[in-house]
């Protein structure tokens, strides 16, 4: 038995499957930071730290010596809980075609909690998510899709002057998403396309990102590592009803500042 707790769960075998495969669907669908930052993992869902070879110095330390201290990066645990009938599991069970709502929803809070680690404007946890480690100004989209080629044009460009090369991608929050795909420049020429060709990476819908983040993809810029990737577990039950999680753990680092632009609509 681990940490998960599934040997304790009422839940068929072919009931865990079900709801397993929906969680893959919906954590496949939503997550999108893995596609844009180096990737480490899973090393175990054991391992508390990820080394960075970073120090601080110890005040007052002995007579005569120098002390100190490392800094790892801590893992942090994501979990996202629901509940499920036991009429549900049963009909599972028996290979009927039911309604998972509560695992997709689980498992879409969980993939925004880890995407807003990893793009966001935010700390948490101790880490700063590419938007807010940028020290590079916001460049203003407005409210005119049109502009955003434009706009990230002159990101990448800013990436260069700062001697980050590509290729490049581009991180779409989800209304600037829609208004790109929704539009055609002069000429009929669709602007998602246009963005494509500027970047010559990937251009991808991030439902966490606020405007756009321009990006650089060449490797070694920022580290994803995972300790244990998202995985379910048990936390008790009723005659009625079954309580379950998506539990993941992992550390982020932003290692290059100055390889992401932020896209605002204001």
């Amino acid at each position: 038995m681990n940490h998960l707790l599934r040997d304790l769960a009422p839940v068929p075998r072919a009931a865990w499957s079900e709801i397993e495969a929906e969680a893959r669907r919906t954590l496949e669908h939503f997550l999108t930071a893995r596609r844009l930052v180096d990737v480490a993992g899973p090393t175990g869902w054991d391992q508390d730290a990820v080394a960075r070879g970073r120090v601080v110095e110890v005040a007052d330390p002995p007579p005569g010596v120098r002390a100190r201290l490392r800094t790892p990066q801590p893992m942090v645990e994501l979990r996202a809980e629901f509940t499920l009938e036991r009429d549900v599991l049963d009909a599972l069970d028996r290979g009927a075609d039911v309604d998972l709502q509560p695992v997709s929803d689980a498992a879409r809070r969980l993939a925004a909690a880890e995407d807003n680690l990893v793009l966001g404007d935010d700390t948490f946890a101790g880490s700063t998510g590419l938007g807010g480690a940028s020290p590079h100004a916001a460049i203003s989209i407005g409210e005119d899709s049109r502009n955003v080629p434009r706009a990230v044009a002159r990101a990448i460009q800013i990436l260069r002057d700062s001697g980050v090369g590509g290729p490049y991608a581009v991180a779409l929050g989800s209304d600037t998403h829609t208004s790109v795909v929704e539009t055609t420049e002069m000429g009929g020429y669709p602007v998602l396309e246009h963005i494509r060709l500027i970047a010559g990476g990937p251009v991808l819908w991030a439902p966490t990102v606020d405007g756009a983040l321009v990006l650089s993809t060449r490797g070694c810029d920022a580290q994803l590592t995972l300790g244990q990737d998202a995985a379910l577990g048990y936390i008790d039950h009723d005659g009625s009803a079954v309580r379950l999680y998506l539990e993941e753990s992992l550390a982020f680092e932003v290692l290059t500042p100055e390889a992401a632009v932020r896209l605002t609509a204001k």
